[in-house]
């Protein structure tokens, strides 16, 4: 059966997160979205664990749904530890995402790292642990676990991040970097990006939204055809059998693309960057390094080749955004809201509608303007001005805005 994922996510325990990122709200927004699996995010954090214990019964295999609520949404054990430790004369900072096959593991987990770290402190804990050495905790916890390095690329916390990352997993895991059997590409890189590396080839590409609140589940996301089980769902994502795509960002998009200074205003393209020294030209101070410019340091290969076992992907932009963009308002206004909400009520989910739906249903339930912005961000013709150090890009569909850099979207 085709199953969409969205298995890195954080709960309302997590800071810089909604207060209102509980179960109840990730499963009304998983099912307007059209996420089937959805991770539940932080399950180190005691009083988070305690809630799905609590407010979740087993169902199918190492899956989960509401117990008081009949709801197609199952929910899988998730979360994100923030290793930050000293190796090979730098200081490290990595997060990584934990995949857990039942509660019995998850329990035997947090008691280990209880004994590490404060749990309590954030649904995100902060450990002075090797990311190494977790790993080596949770499998030997449960061999079915998995361990996914995220969001790889971004400049601070991430394992090729240019602040504080390495240069290929061997060098991060070492001899156990033969068990991490997929990385995270993160909001800010796509597929086409990743393929660049040789090193990447034997690791399976997946998606996720990373999402602090429950309005930003699926922004991306995996997309299967397997059973509707946790072991399925890991044998698809360790081996790419049954895995049919992933759901991206378009990268540009993420806060973390371009070069820059956020508190100068300076957004630079590598080649930019480079004329620059990597020197912020206002303040004189060392740039943030974006994605782009990370990924084309360790590239050995052109962009645009495609390994021969690639997964495919699909690009897409959030439909409030598609929406806001049509009616020429804030994504947030009341005029976005109500059209969101009566097309995610007649036509299905958000996925439905920005993956399939033929333009005369969209314009039934909404306006032209909004059925030809979905049209064409389906094919790309959108327009970009990249994020850099935490800024979002700024994406448009039918205004035209400046473009930094050669390698950007243009407006078909």
């Amino acid at each position: 059966m085709k199953i969409i994922g969205d298995f890195h996510i954080h709960s309302k325990y997590s800071r810089a997160t909604s207060s209102f990122t509980d179960l109840e709200n990730l499963d009304k927004w998983a099912a307007i979205k059209g996420v089937d699996v959805l991770g539940t995010g932080d399950f180190t954090h005691p009083e988070w664990i305690s809630e799905i214990k609590a407010n979740l019964r087993p169902l199918e295999d190492g899956l989960f749904c509401l117990k008081e609520k009949k709801s197609k949404v199952r929910f899988l054990l998730t979360a994100e530890i923030s290793c930050i430790y000293k190796k090979g004369g730098k200081v490290r900072k990595v997060h990584v995402v934990l995949f857990a096959p039942s509660l019995e593991a998850v329990e035997k987990i947090n008691k280990k790292l209880a004994g590490i770290g404060n749990l309590n402190a954030d649904g995100r804990p902060i450990l002075g642990l090797d990311a190494k050495e977790l790993l080596k905790i949770v499998l030997d916890v449960d061999e079915n676990c998995l361990v996914v390095p995220a969001h790889i690329w971004t400049p601070w916390f991430s394992v090729f991040g240019s602040k504080s990352g390495f240069d290929s997993l061997e060098e991060s895991f070492d001899e156990y970097a033969k068990y991490i059997f997929a990385v995270e590409t993160g909001l800010s890189s796509d597929p086409k990006m990743n393929w660049q590396l040789k090193s990447l080839d034997n690791v399976t590409l997946i998606s996720n939204s990373d999402a602090h609140s429950a309005q930003k589940i699926g922004r991306e996301a995996n997309v299967f055809d397997t059973e509707l089980n946790y072991n399925s769902i890991l044998k698809s994502i360790k081996t790419r059998q049954g895995f049919l795509y992933t759901i991206e960002f378009f990268p540009e998009e993420g806060k973390y693309h371009f070069d820059g200074h956020a508190n100068c205003g300076i957004s630079l393209s590598p080649e930019e960057s480079k004329k620059y020294d990597n020197v912020c030209p206002k303040c004189k101070k060392p740039l943030v390094i974006g994605v782009l410019n990370r990924v084309q340091e360790l590239a050995d290969r052109p962009y645009g080749f495609v390994p021969p076992n690639a997964i495919p992907y699909k690009s897409l932009i959030p439909l409030q955004e598609v929406i806001a963009d049509a009616v020429g308002t804030g994504p947030t206004s009341k005029r976005v809201v109500e059209f969101y909400d009566k097309l995610t009520q007649n036509l299905k989910n958000e996925f439905y509608i920005l993956l399939d739906a033929q333009a005369d249903d969209i314009k039934k339930y909404s306006l032209p303007e909004i059925a030809e912005g979905v049209l064409r961000a389906r094919e790309g013709k959108v327009l970009i001005d990249p994020g850099y150090d935490g800024v979002y890009g700024k994406i448009k569909i039918f205004d035209k805005i400046k473009i930094n850099g050669p390698n950007q979207k243009t407006l078909l």
